[in-house]
């Protein structure tokens, strides 16, 4: 029994060291070829949806839950002043994207707006961020059909200078 105990406490002393690693960041580059599944540093918050990797980008998905509130949640970003870049495609009807500083990815109180919600054509999006204070950025897409997916790709965060 102690043993089990032993073995369960390390596995999830490894966890916790796991996302212990991911460090702040001042800027992020990522066109998600090479990922399997969700970066163990950012977050996906499907709710009743899906929110997974595949085909070498993010694709948000409906299912059978429009208008569910999803995110992309990435690591923790320094303060200060960024241009952010992504192409947002759908596969038709009503989507939107916006964007929000999350002081901590697991309480919902601390989403904060940071970029009006804005239709997804199609185009390259490009948003002027500001962050008062180090936290993670978070992509919410509104999907308002069943069975309607987005997909995001190429996702750019310099610094301005």
């Amino acid at each position: 029994m102690r043993k089990i105990i032993f073995a369960g406490l390390i596995a999830f002393g490894g966890l916790v060291t796991v996302n212990a690693q991911c460090k702040t960041v001042s800027t992020l580059t990522e066109n998600f070829d090479s990922w399997k599944e969700i970066n163990k540093c950012w977050t996906a918050k499907p709710g009743k949806a899906m929110l997974y990797s595949s085909e070498k980008r993010i694709v948000f998905y409906s299912m059978n839950s429009p208008r569910e509130n999803m995110y992309l949640v990435t690591p923790k970003i320094k303060a200060g002043k960024y241009t952010l870049t992504l192409d947002a495609s759908d596969n038709g009807g009503e989507t939107t994207i916006e964007l929000f500083s999350i002081n901590n990815a697991s309480d919902a109180k601390s989403y904060v707006s940071i970029a009006k919600s804005s239709k997804i054509t199609g185009a390259k999006k490009t948003f002027d961020i500001s962050l008062k204070k180090d936290s993670h950025l978070g992509v919410k897409v509104m999907l308002n059909g069943i069975h309607q997916a987005v997909y995001v790709d190429n996702f750019s965060l310099t610094p301005k200078k």
